[in-house]
């Protein structure tokens, strides 16, 4: 017993010791009165309330995606901010018109399919074709025969389909359209995962860009029908769509905390505001983007001044393709700023986290330590800790430049969310008050203290490093589909 005892003693001096090389002790008395005044305070949830009941969804280019911004940048000057900006970009947009699906085992007997127009389809189309079933739609499934699918449809799968090959890679519904665009079909449809006839929408574009072929998504009772169908026979489909694109202005919304003594050396922490059109996006992104809101203002009426500068920052046109978020780095390599940015904290459907997570090993020991402190202020908080990377969120183009990345780990979508996701079902009722108020405080904790730290021993990639930090994570082929690997083998 004494042994266990003295063992334990001293693996709790040495982590002690090793934050002490990286934290203040003040953190213990800052993130308890960031616990205190989120759990008093907080206006994450009641102002998400009213942006879904006065603005409704928030799509990039759109009058209520103009109202959204508007929105964010008077809360954030409500709650004290006075350096406060507008980033304008400006931006392909895109948005639905009508669309009518038809299908049948010829094209002289049809019936109707409920489906729902994926984003950046072409301003207007109509094909009849045969209906190919191409699987998980990964490029395994076109090698075999890469003249299948030439001039027909392809029919393939949002996730992976049980029973599919170990190892085949879930790619993005982009991803997948960018495939089937490469070997020939002229249309395309995905089955989506969630049950009970719910329908997806998102873009189908890798690039932000319009693709040129139709996309559609249909239920995933209806699509694994069709699946059966073709196993036995033959099916044809006619697409007819019309939507809108055209060259907008949008704008991300920008709070800046200069740092007290590292001013030069800047922490990002944002959400994407916008949100796609079939519903308010309550949950994607509202509970991130409204999270971040009021971790902003918690740093306002706390005042808190971390060593290093803070921007707090609502993204606009991820669901189009990350175009805020790329736009916000492009400007930042253009004014050489890419270089101060320490790291960026993204919170994407992030809600009531049990940890923390990054894409950087070298952080383990700040990031575990600042979780140390926020499981002793409240163990519901286990302080999970995962290393890994992804794509299609804000995160990306600032890890394609070296920068190290994270945020919130371990938390769930509340109210059995998840088939929502991109679905006329994302509404405000999903919402749990209790979720957003964790993920401001925890969130809150982590930002304060990567500012703070005396030292982050995570630095920016050089390329070769990022080439290399990509293909351990796996990226290389999504990043090749997307046309985004720059790097010669």
């Amino acid at each position: 017993m004494k042994k266990s005892i003295f063992a334990l003693s001293l693996a709790f001096l040495f982590v002690v010791n090793k934050l002490d090389a990286q934290s203040n002790p003040n953190w213990n008395n800052v993130f308890k009165n960031i616990n205190k005044e989120v759990a008093a305070n907080s206006n994450a949830y009641l102002s998400l309330k009213i942006a879904t009941e006065t603005i409704g969804h928030r799509l990039t280019g759109s009058a209520n995606g103009k109202r959204a911004e508007q929105y964010a940048f008077d809360l954030l000057k409500s709650y004290g901010f006075t350096n406060l900006r507008f980033q304008p970009f400006e931006v392909e947009s895109w948005s639905r018109g009508k669309i009518h699906v038809t299908i049948g085992a010829d094209l002289q007997n049809q019936h109707d399919i409920k489906s729902v127009t994926l984003a950046h389809s072409p301003v207007n189309a109509d094909v009849s074709l045969e209906v190919i079933d191409m699987g998980n739609g990964v490029e395994d499934d076109y090698i075999a025969n890469p003249a299948k699918v030439n001039g027909k449809i392809a029919l393939v799968y949002l996730g992976v389909l049980p029973n599919s090959k170990a190892g085949t890679p879930s790619l993005h519904r982009s991803e997948k359209t960018a495939l089937a665009t490469k070997y020939g079909a002229k249309g395309m449809i995905i089955i989506n995962t969630a049950p009970n006839g719910v329908l997806l929408t998102g873009t189908a574009s890798v690039t932000g860009k319009l693709i040129p072929i139709p996309a559609i998504c249909v239920g995933k009772e209806d699509g694994l029908a069709l699946r059966e169908q073709l196993a036995n026979g033959k099916l044809f489909s006619h697409i007819t769509m019309n939507n809108f694109s055209g060259m907008i202005k949008a704008r991300n919304v920008v709070a800046t905390i200069t740092g007290k003594s590292i001013p030069n050396e800047k922490v990002v922490i944002g959400g994407h505001l916008d949100s796609w059109d079939l519903a308010t996006g309550a949950i994607d992104n509202g509970i991130g983007s409204f999270s971040v809101l009021d971790m902003a203002r918690t740093f306002i009426k706390l005042k808190l001044n971390p060593a290093r500068t803070v921007e707090f920052v609502m993204f606009m046109g991820e669901e189009e393709g990350l175009l805020g978020s790329r736009a916000y780095v492009k400007e930042a390599i253009k004014n050489k700023s890419i270089d101060q940015i320490r790291y960026m904290l993204n919170f994407d459907m992030t809600n009531d986290p049990k940890g923390y997570s990054t894409s950087a090993e070298d952080s383990k020991d700040l990031i575990s330590g600042i979780g140390a402190i926020a499981h002793s202020i409240d163990t519901s908080f286990t302080n999970l800790f995962r290393v890994g990377a992804g794509l299609h969120s804000d995160n990306q183009p600032f890890m394609l430049q070296g920068v190290p990345t994270g945020g919130a780990a371990g938390g769930g979508l509340p109210k059995n969310a998840g088939p929502c996701y991109h679905a006329d079902c994302d509404v405000f009722s999903l919402v749990e008050e209790n979720g957003m108020k964790n993920t401001v405080r925890f969130g809150s904790m982590l930002l304060y203290g990567i500012a703070d730290a005396t030292e982050i021993k995570s630095k920016h990639f050089t390329d070769e490093e990022t080439k290399n930090f990509l293909l351990k994570n796996n990226l290389k082929e999504p990043l090749q589909i997307a046309g985004e690997w720059r790097w010669k083998d």
